[in-house]
């Protein structure tokens, strides 16, 4: 019987349980400890972020950066909807309004829309996803964003390790976020990061994820925080998990170019782009279906314990924003209908890949 084969599965590096080791040796295992630091620090030195801090997740990462920026009730924010729910849901956190716009041809946030919806929404913010590890026209948005004065966070939880001109995402607008869940490219089990170009902000932060309490000997609070920090164990994870992550991404683009040659020879099917200038992580390979419905692939891969997943369905379809406003919506309705995410996990072989995309052609071919 073959092992299952998992979407992206985590894979360590080799030293992590070294460093859970000399985690608990100190003892430092709630919130607090070098490890902390080491991964903060490892990702701003990789990305060329100001600064950074490490939290439960990504969606912890967008909410702060929202309440950080000032957006509270009644407040307007456009965010892309061809993306996961963590991407939005901290605007209802906050008890704003989002409003949705439709994908381009890279698959990302249109930015003729966004530059449309920015002059009939009068926003505060925009939140923009880095889809499946590949950059959106990122400059382009901060362009139109710094021009109307609307505060720019980028969801770049797929994405770390991706680059448009040179330049990594999640760096380009006064936030970034990035995720460590167990799928991502690289994990720490659970986790994200807050990342941005001001240490007040980031500061503040820090301050609000450990329940914003005040610097004296008992627990004196001012303010409402959240219980968001990274524990010591989980940086220590990530740290280990860094030293890896160019490797991981050369295995995920090379899976990627199996995949593609695999099925070269058959017609129907369109892979994800990678825009102009840009370089993805390509964390998942995602590809759409000219005429074929992505179900029945996902059904055939099913049967031979393989696990794929059709793409995001966009949140303007979702039943909880039901009736809430979208622009364009076209694209990422006909994306989400044919399209799929294949095996991407970084310990997969060559001849995965191939017993995978064999599968695949039967299903297509018969």
């Amino acid at each position: 019987m073959s092992r299952k084969v998992f979407l992206s599965p985590p894979h360590m590096g080799g030293r992590e349980l070294e460093y859970i080791e000399e985690v608990f040796e100190s003892n430092y295992i709630a919130p607090v400890g070098k490890f902390l630091d080491r991964f903060e620090h490892s990702v701003t030195e990789y990305t060329g972020a100001e600064y950074a801090v490490a939290l439960s997740s990504g969606t912890a990462a967008i909410h702060l950066a929202l309440r950080i920026g000032g957006i509270g009730p009644g407040d307007r924010v456009l965010a892309s909807t061809f993306t996961f729910i963590g991407s939005v849901a901290p605007v209802m956190y906050q008890g704003a309004e989002p409003v949705f716009i439709d994908s381009d041809e890279s698959w990302n946030l249109d930015p003729v829309l966004l530059e449309e919806a920015i002059e009939k929404e009068n926003p505060k913010a925009v939140i923009v996803t880095h889809l499946y590890g590949q950059s959106a026209k990122i400059g382009e948005i901060a362009e139109i964003c710094e021009k109307y004065g609307v505060l720019l966070i980028e969801d770049a939880a797929e994405s770390l390790g991706a680059t448009y001109r040179g330049r990594h995402t999640g760096t380009f607008g006064r936030f970034g976020i990035y995720s460590f869940n167990g799928n991502k490219i690289i994990t720490t089990s659970g986790g994200g990061m807050l990342i941005g170009r001001q240490e007040k902000d980031i500061e503040e932060a820090r301050k609000l994820s450990a329940q914003a309490r005040e610097d004296e000997v008992w627990y004196e609070h001012t303010e409402l925080g959240y219980n968001y920090r990274m524990s010591n164990v989980l940086a220590a994870i990530g740290v280990g998990q860094m030293e890896v992550l160019s490797e991981r991404i050369e295995k995920k683009r090379e899976i990627f170019e199996w995949y593609r040659e695999s099925l070269s020879d058959i017609d129907g099917i369109t892979w994800m782009p990678e825009i102009e200038g840009s370089f993805g992580n390509r964390w998942l390979t995602t590809l759409t279906f000219d005429s074929t419905d992505p179900m029945k692939i996902v059904a055939a891969l099913n049967a031979h314990d393989i696990e794929s997943r059709p793409l995001w369905k966009p949140m303007h379809l979702q039943p909880l924003f039901k009736g809430m406003k979208h622009y364009g919506g076209r694209v990422s309705e006909d994306l989400f209908a044919r399209g799929l995410c294949l095996p991407s996990g970084t310990a997969m072989q060559r001849s995965d890949v191939e017993r995978i995309s064999s599968i695949l052609r039967r299903a297509l071919c018969g």
